[in-house]
């Protein structure tokens, strides 16, 4: 069963959450955070992305650009603009897109758990962003950003965050630039902390990273590096626990992860619509954005018209945990046999692009001429994620897009 323990969290005053608060380091290029953190002294990028304080540097990974967020660090904890609660406690953190809002409980997850499998993945991890926020989680000896998890709902812990919800006011509530609302309490009964403990290692045998694989896979090489270098470890001390966020997966929904293409491959508009024929019944919808419905459905965008693809049957296997995606339908029958896109991580010749900025963004770039066509994806759901990871399985890349993305300096985690 999972482990998932209150701590005593790093928080700012509620008086500068918004300015202090800021989206996670990796959403963002070096020059995009600098640009956020224009005129806001106290904004955590000043630590999480600390180059932009250090103009014309070349490495951002150098030991200059870390030693920096850790001088950023300790001055704001001197300046009280982050505080460590006096007591170990769970937390509330709610977040509100399009009118639906879902709350998560940010709590220490076990680095042992990560381990053993309890904790459950379902992409593979690139080596140098691993290293950089394990570097940088090492300098400050804290859990700066929190990672995203996900778990089987249980009622028990709806009825003591629903309870909480609705009759104590939030420590912090607000809007920020994108729209997004972000809700957030502490949890104070002592008695309250332990029944969600028990309820946690009772009532969750599993959870799942939805976001942040690079932040797990960093934080329990951090538990591990630590336990190595303490002969008197015990397994209770901090560095054996990292902060996460834990949502019910019945309030989460993922947004579809789409893809635009540079070229067909030497292949006409004509000739590429007719070797899609052979796996697919394609269907012209015009010029008006089409969106897809249900699963095995694709959208093209191509030379100014919108085209229905469904897969036809036998092109997928519905029994398999990875033939089933639709990701895998469109690698297997279009990018690598008919655009010969063979590695989705290393292709140049091929784009991503998150749901959230609409099939209008797919648009702009075919129309433009920066891209020659796109495919819009209908989403994976959390069902299909979760039989992946715990089948031990990994998702093909750039599957998964979870929104609102955690903001990032509500709470930090001090090892």
């Amino acid at each position: 069963m999972a482990i998932i323990k209150p701590f005593k969290g790093l928080r700012p005053p509620k008086e500068i959450i918004e300015e202090l608060a800021c989206l996670p380091y990796d959403v963002m290029n070096s020059e995009e955070a600098a640009k956020m953190a224009e005129g806001k002294e106290k904004s955590l990028l000043r630590i999480t992305k600390a180059e932009i304080e250090l103009p014309g540097v070349e490495d951002i990974h150098s030991e200059e650009v870390y030693n920096k967020a850790v001088e950023n660090f300790k001055a704001f904890q001197q300046r009280a603009w982050l505080k460590q609660d006096t007591d170990a406690k769970y937390y509330i953190y709610a977040q509100t897109m399009n009118g639906l809002t879902q709350y998560g409980i940010v709590g220490a997850a076990a680095c042992a758990d990560y381990e053993n499998g309890i904790i459950r993945k379902h992409e593979l991890t690139r080596p140098e962003k691993e290293e950089d926020r394990m570097v940088l989680t090492r300098y400050l000896n804290a859990n700066i950003e929190p990672v995203f998890f996900a778990y089987k709902a249980v009622d028990e812990i709806d009825q003591i965050v629903n309870s909480i919800v609705e009759n104590q006011p939030a420590e912090y509530d607000f809007t920020a630039e994108d729209g997004f609302g972000h809700h957030f309490w502490t949890i104070d009964n002592p008695e309250t902390n332990k029944k969600l403990e028990k309820l946690f290692a009772e009532k969750v045998p599993f959870t799942y990273v939805a976001d942040g694989h690079h932040r797990t896979a960093a934080a329990a090489r951090i538990g591990l590096e630590k336990t190595a270098q303490n002969p008197n470890h015990t397994g209770n001390e901090e560095y054996n626990f990292f902060m996460a966020v834990h949502f019910p997966d019945n309030q989460l929904q993922i947004i579809d992860y789409n893809r635009v293409v540079s070229d067909l491959n030497g292949l006409s508009d004509i000739d590429f619509l007719a070797e899609l024929s052979k796996g697919f019944d394609v269907q012209n919808m015009g010029p008006e954005i089409y969106k897809p419905a249900a699963l095995h459905e694709f959208s093209l965008y191509l030379a100014g018209n919108w085209y229905k693809l469904t897969a036809k049957a036998g092109t997928y296997d519905d029994n398999d945990p990875i033939g089933i995606l639709d990701v895998t339908i469109l690698s297997k029958q279009v990018l690598d046999p008919i655009l010969d896109i063979k590695d989705l991580r290393t292709s140049k010749r091929i784009d991503f692009v998150g749901g959230i900025r609409g099939l209008g963004e797919l648009k702009r770039r075919v129309d433009s001429g920066e891209m020659k066509a796109a495919f819009a994806l209908f989403p994976v759901s959390m069902d299909q994620l979760i039989n992946i990871a715990d089948s031990g399985n990994i998702m093909p890349p750039k599957t998964t897009w979870f929104e609102p993305k955690l903001r990032s300096g509500l709470v930090i985690h001090k090892l």
